[in-house]
């Protein structure tokens, strides 16, 4: 049996969640691949670094604190001069990039090398303490590795089938010789060398990709939480952990507020059928949640509610929508020019809405007006709208469920701005006011769960 195991910033972050962390490894009989974050608060650090630009010293000897101050903790003397060794001759690397960022006014390639740093380090770390504690590691880069990046800085994706390849020929035969590899989360490398990173949460991606190229049997996230929730319990009190759902259902959760995975983390895992387990550091011996392809045996019409705020809606006006699909298409790839996620999207006779993050509609509403289309009558905005993201087992083609979800809502006094429902069967997406919708998720929740 073959396991990736990915541990995120919370994992890492201090003495004791690093103790804990390692006897989860080591506790498992298992072939495993560790795939790791940075420690809570580095990637924040590094990225604040790029706009402020502090001395360069200052920097290394913060990250260099950090991680030698938690090593020294747990390893033994002999064990944390071989650590800090290693960690010296890492920041030497880091210290290059910084030297060469601060000589330019912007570098997204650097950036990106750099804001990736912190994993490296906790790679270094982990794999000290495991072969402290008797068990042989190796602490591995993505481009050692040979995960394979390929797309714009911040936003790249996995080329799967290259880094197959690759883990084949670095990975696998040290997981032969009862060797842990401890691998870099959050970026890839692409085919000239270039660092690309995933986006913010991206080493769940990286984990998933990992257990997708080394054809594991079981990909594992463990984080802060006991898995996916009914709802957001800082919302509804009574939520309680969902043992079990299916990829579609996961993957709907994590793309319109759930924040337990990284939303592009499901895919990877489903190509190959991958049973996904969402784990808690701090409470290794609970249940979790199951992640696969199995539908799950339950009575239960809605698995999940979730919620996306900070989002607006930009109508567009035009007589001619439903008669020229090109107008739609040029204002669509005018959307996406803007580089950012498109959360919904509706059309009626007379009118296209998008659904956005409201930090994006500036740039959105300038690509738009570039278009110089003279079919557009007017646009419009509204601001302060929060996407609710009802989850189910095929709810879709269950009759009365959807006149259910909005007489339920309607009971809140709610006014639905807009819907997204039918284009996947296990989720149904409408957006309300923001300062209403947690008396939405409380309502559906009580309905549909219970509590």
């Amino acid at each position: 049996m073959i396991k990736v195991m990915k541990f995120g910033g919370s994992s890492m972050g201090s003495v004791d969640a690093l103790k804990r962390t390692s006897y989860i490894i080591i506790r498992e009989q298992a072939s495993k691949a560790v795939v790791v974050s940075a420690m809570s608060g580095v990637t924040n650090h590094l990225i604040a670094c790029i706009r402020e630009r502090p001395e360069v010293p200052s920097v290394i000897a913060h990250l260099k604190g950090r991680y030698s101050s938690v090593a020294r903790e747990i390893l033994s003397e002999e064990r944390l001069s071989k650590c800090v060794q290693e960690l010296d001759a890492s920041l030497s690397g880091l210290s290059e990039r910084l030297d060469a960022r601060w000589k330019v006014k912007a570098d997204p390639v650097l950036d990106d090398a750099i804001f990736c740093w912190g994993e490296r380090l906790s790679t270094i770390v982990l794999a000290n303490i495991l072969e402290e504690m008797g068990t042989p590691s190796v602490a591995l880069s993505s481009e050692e590795a040979g995960i394979v990046a390929e797309g714009t800085p911040t936003n790249g994706s996995a080329n799967l089938a290259a880094t197959h390849t690759n883990l084949a020929r670095t990975v696998v035969p040290l997981l032969q010789k009862g060797i842990t590899p401890i691998i870099t989360g959050y970026y890839g490398a692409d085919l000239s060398g270039r660092l690309i990173t995933f986006g913010r949460g991206g080493s769940d991606y990286s984990g998933s990709v990992v257990a997708n190229g080394i054809d594991a049997n079981c990909y594992e996230v463990w984080t802060d939480v006991d898995g996916f929730m009914t709802a957001d319990p800082r919302v509804v009190s009574e939520a309680r952990t969902v043992d079990e759902m299916d990829y579609g259902e996961a993957a709907e959760l994590a793309y319109f507020g759930a924040k337990v995975l990284h939303p592009r983390t499901v895919e990877p895992v489903r190509r190959k059928s991958i049973p996904l387990m969402v784990k808690n550091t701090f409470n290794p011996d609970g249940h979790g949640t199951l992640v696969r392809n199995q539908k799950c045996n339950t009575h239960e019409i809605l698995r999940s509610v979730a919620a996306k705020g900070d989002l607006s809606i930009i109508k567009i006006y035009s007589s001619e929508i439903v008669y020229n699909p090109g107008l739609i298409s040029r204002l669509i790839a005018s959307v996406s020019e803007a580089a950012v996620n498109t959360y919904a999207i509706s059309t009626s006779l007379s009118t296209l809405a998008v659904a956005l993050p409201t930090p994006a509609i500036p740039c959105v509403l300038d690509k738009l007006k570039a278009l110089h289309e003279n079919q557009i009558e007017k646009m419009t905005v509204k601001d302060n709208v929060s996407l609710i993201c009802c989850v189910g087992d095929n709810m879709i083609n269950t009759f009365g469920v959807a006149a259910k979800v909005f007489s339920t809502v309607s009971a809140t006094g709610a006014n639905v701005e807009m819907i997204s429902e039918g284009a996947s069967d296990v989720a149904l997406n409408f957006m309300v006011p923001s300062e209403i919708a947690a008396d939405v998720i409380r309502s559906i929740h009580r309905t549909f769960i219970g509590g």
